[in-house]
Order: C-alpha cells, then structure tokens, then sequence
C-alpha cells in the first residue's frame, strides 16, 4: 500500500479512477506517515479532519486532479477551526475563523489537508531553524546534519520524503525555491498577483508570493489551474481569465530564447555542480534553443540581500504590529497597553524576530526613511530595470538555484560579504522585486543530496515557464523525485 505515497498527484488521480485505491487508505496510510515523520516537520496533525473528509469521499471525477489528494499547509495559511501559530509563540493557541482562500478552493475540489507544516518563524529565514518546534531537517540526511532550507521548510520536507504529493508554501525571497533545491523538488512561485493571498500571514506583502511544492511539472501546472485566479477578498490580486496550464504544457517552441548571468555563474565555485549545469545548458542548445550569457553589474547584484533586507524588515514590522497581546497573542499582566504589548512581544517572539523588528523599525524612522527604505526601494527599482532589459531580448533567465547542497546545521564556510553570498545565495530574490514567475527543479546530486536548477520567466508568462520547465524535467530525467525512492 505504501507504494500510493510515492505517487505524484497525477499518477494518485489515475489510481482513483482505476479504483485501485480508496482516498479513506491513502489518507491511513498518510496519517501512520506522517506519524512516523523524523523531520521535525509538522506543526499540527489534521488526523480527525482528514480521515473524516476522505471517509465522505466515493467516486472520482475524471475532471478533478485533486479529489482525495493529501495535501499539507504552511502553517502562515489561516484554516478555520485548526490551530495556526506561524510557527511562533506569540500565536500559541491562535484558531482563525475562516480558511485562506487557497486553502478554501482546495477543500472545495475535496483535496485532503493532512497537517500544519513547520516553517520559520513568521516566514522570516531561510534556514528552516527558527521556528518555535525548532528546525526541520532535510530528509535525504537521516544523521539530520543537514537543513532543507525556508522559511517552508516543513512543507518541502513532507513532500520531498514522499508523504504527501503536494504542499502549500509561500515565498518572499526564496523560501519555496531554495528548499526545492535543497530537496529534489519542484518549487513554484507564480507572477506576484496571480494566486490570492487572502488568509496568508503577511510578511512584506510586496514580495509575498503563494506558491507550492510538487514532485512533478506537470502537477505543477494543474496546481496552478486550480489556485490561480482573481479573489475579491484580495485587491492586488489580478483579474484574468483561466488558463489550462496542463493542456498546453507540452506545447514547446524551439524559438525560446534563454539568458545565463555571467556574474551569477561566476560566483559558484562548485565543480560538480557546475559541470552539471552546463551539460544541462549543451542539452537545451541540442534542442535548437538559444542559450546566451549576458552580464549584469556585479555591484548591483551585491546589493540584492541588503535591498531585501531593508525592504522586508520595514513590511513585516508594520504588518505584525497587531501581534500585541491584545488583537492576537497571549495576554500578559501589564499596568498600560504599552508593558502589556512589551511583555507578550518580549515572550512570544524569538531573537531573530526581534532583531528584524527593530531594525524595520529603524529603517522607517522619519530620520531614517531616506537614507534606507526609500533608497532600498529605488534601488529595487533600477535592478527590476536592469531584468526588464534581459527580457527585451530573452524569454527566460535560467541559473544555478544555490551555491552547493544544502549546507550543515553547524556550516559556517560561507562569507557574508562574499560573491558566492551576496550574488549565488541570493539571486532568486530578483524574482520577488519584479513578481517573475520563477521555479525551481531537481538537476543533481552531490554525496547523496540533491541540488537544483532556477527558470524565470517574463511576468505573466507562467504558461511559457511551465512549458520550458517540463522540457527541462526531461532532460535531467529527474521526475518524481523522493528520499523514499534515493534512499532504497
């Protein structure tokens, strides 16, 4: 039976309508799973609501990819009646009342929630350690040295050791991106304004992006199928009309033109996954497809983390102001509103949280405004400039998804004020300034952990990156990608 998890959402479907299984079994065997998760990666198990929602299921649709598929949720995604704590103290106990309507449409084609996965605190990190249950570990190290990244790191792990299918995540400067690397999967982040982020935890709402894990490309797209669309609770997200991603995913076109950034390259150092690299880039050119380098100014790409740092820090410490231990929060004995809110912020949030609230705060000081958050804004501007001219001439930018394997708990190796920092680090974060469509796929493997290959797209071009993305998927070979299945 087990074999069901290692199924993709597609290959699941097909077992529906085969009759080969009920959605009542997959979801036991989802439960035992996920009850025997060493990965530190569940924040909340759903055991009651999934077992009672797949015991209502009988007969699949042929039209409906996710009936009866189990699905985790980031635990930044309000669901009513469940406990959401954005993987802080301060939002211990904390039920909403209503579901984020990503989570809405889900339940509404009867997809199965199984959990709350764990995540950075508030969606603030990247390594997958600040939360308040403590790290997640990368399931393709059972010694749980190494870390899968964030801040969706619980989401990526469930998915990536073959428990659930799918996962929801959301990505404010690579936090679904930089996990898919770091586990084999594929990570989406649509063009900013495409996916609703109504019931989403706000970070720094201009880079927040609702994106998702798969084990496929082509799960990608139908995911996309289903979450994209204009949400009237949601004023920034954009009216269109619905696109069948996985219709014409395999409508590709050997006139696409891909860019590589020289500066970007140049500031990895690792062979192997270098030389995987460009065999990928010699495959795509054997298609007849342009593959070009072109080059950005190394300066400008160096100020990418310290432009996001600003920018973030300022958003998220206006956006979690309400977390005061009156509006949300535990309530703590104070005199005036000022010793209640510093007692409950003081207990409810962790170090790193502190650190960026005060530093948000600094930046957006009248005194300081100038100097930092409006002089981070411009600057995102003049590199959202420079992409844009990338794009006159090219269809997609195309480049490694980090510097190396995901790295040790303990790894201290990598200079802050280095290239292979500031630039390979830290690059995916374009993506976010400008709202590019942007996903992250398997390429290799190094000691036995995988690393990942990045496609941007043009804002909007979704359909083109998902078409691009599954010639890449079969090229690398590299489908449906699990521990499970590395590991046997």
């Amino acid at each position: 039976m087990k074999k069901y998890l290692e199924y993709t959402i597609y290959q699941l479907h097909q077992a529906y309508l085969n009759k080969e299984v009920t959605p009542l079994e997959v979801i036991k065997e989802v439960i035992a799973a996920l009850k025997e998760d060493k990965n530190n990666a569940i924040e909340y198990l759903m055991e009651k609501e999934a077992l009672e929602k797949a015991s209502k299921l009988v007969d699949c649709p042929s039209d409906n990819y996710f009936w009866g598929i189990p699905f985790a949720i980031k635990d930044n995604f309000s669901t009513k009646d469940v406990p959401t704590t954005g993987g802080s103290n301060i939002l211990n106990g904390y039920i909403p009342l209503y579901n984020a309507t990503v989570v809405q449409k889900l339940y509404d084609l009867n997809a199965i929630p199984v959990c709350k996965a764990t995540l950075d605190e508030l969606a603030m990190g990247g390594s997958g350690t600040s939360g308040h249950l403590g790290p997640t570990f990368n399931p393709y190290d059972n010694t749980h040295q190494h870390l899968i990244g964030g801040s969706s790191s619980g989401s990526a792990a469930l998915v990536a050791a073959a428990i659930v299918p799918f996962s929801l995540g959301s990505d404010t400067g690579d936090s679904i991106r930089k996990p898919a690397s770091y586990s084999a999967l594929v990570g989406y982040k649509p063009t900013w304004s495409l996916i609703s982020r109504y019931g989403l935890f706000p970070f720094a709402p201009s880079l927040d992006t609702v994106g998702f894990f798969t084990r496929s490309v082509f799960d990608a797209s139908i995911a996309l199928e289903v979450l994209a669309g204009h949400d009237f609770n949601d004023a920034t997200s954009r009216k269109c009309e619905p696109v069948c991603y996985s219709k014409n995913i395999g409508n590709f076109n050997k006139n696409y033109r891909l860019a590589t950034i020289k500066e970007i390259d140049e500031a990895i150092t690792d062979q192997h996954i270098l030389k995987a690299y460009q065999d990928l880039l010699n495959k795509i050119k054997g298609l007849g497809v342009v593959v070009e380098e072109v080059s950005l100014s190394k300066k400008l790409l160096e100020t990418l983390f310290p432009t996001y740092f600003v920018i973030s820090c300022a958003e998220a410490t206006s956006n979690n102001a309400n977390l005061d231990g009156i509006k949300f929060g535990p309530y703590y004995d104070g005199k005036t509103y000022q010793e209640v809110m510093m007692n409950a912020r003081t207990k409810g949030f962790s170090e790193l949280i502190k650190r960026r609230f005060v530093f948000g705060s600094y930046a957006l000081m009248k005194e300081n405004q100038n100097d930092l958050f409006i002089r981070a804004k411009r600057n995102r501007m003049r590199i959202i400039q420079e992409i844009n001219k990338i794009f006159a001439k090219y269809d997609f930018i195309i480049s490694l998804a980090s510097s190396g394997v995901a790295p040790t708990f303990d790894n201290n190796q990598l200079d802050k004020l280095s290239d292979e920092y500031l630039i390979a680090e830290n690059h995916l974060v374009i993506g976010n300034f400008a709202g590019l469509p942007s996903i992250t796929l398997p390429l290799g493997f190094e000691d036995n952990l995988p690393f990942g290959v990045n496609l941007s797209g043009k804002p909007f071009y979704d359909q083109d990156v998902l078409i691009m993305a599954k010639k890449i998927e079969e090229l690398t070979g590299l489908e449906n990608i699990s521990s499970k299945r590395c590991q046997k």
